[in-house]
């Protein structure tokens, strides 16, 4: 049985909580399935709003997934909680893919 598998099940049986849920978006991220892992990810925020490392990995994967809107108002919220968690290396991460997503700012 697979992690992935074993995550499944546990979700199954009802053992539900955002770093479940956060552990099985980063698997189905990392193997390209976008849309379940962002999901997930939306999930383990919903049940944990504090989990920045939850913010920043659904915004990267809303970039993957072609959803720059949505990967914009996540990481800007992510962010706020990251700030507010003094958790410096997801606040740096997610201030990168903020600028990433932001419009030339070279051009007047």
């Amino acid at each position: 049985m697979t992690l992935r598998d074993r995550l499944e099940a546990a979700l199954a049986a009802g053992q539900d909580s955002a770093l479940l849920r956060f552990t099985l978006g980063d698997l189905l991220a990392k193997s390209g399935e976008l849309e379940a892992a962002i999901e997930h990810l939306q999930q383990a925020v919903v049940l944990d709003p504090n989990y920045s490392a939850a913010w920043a990995l659904l915004g990267r994967s809303q970039i993957k997934a072609n959803r720059p809107d949505a990967a914009r108002d996540t990481l800007t919220r992510g962010l706020a909680v990251a700030r507010e968690q003094g958790d410096r290396q997801a606040e740096r991460s997610m201030g990168v893919f903020l600028k990433r997503l932001a419009p030339d700012s070279a051009t007047p």
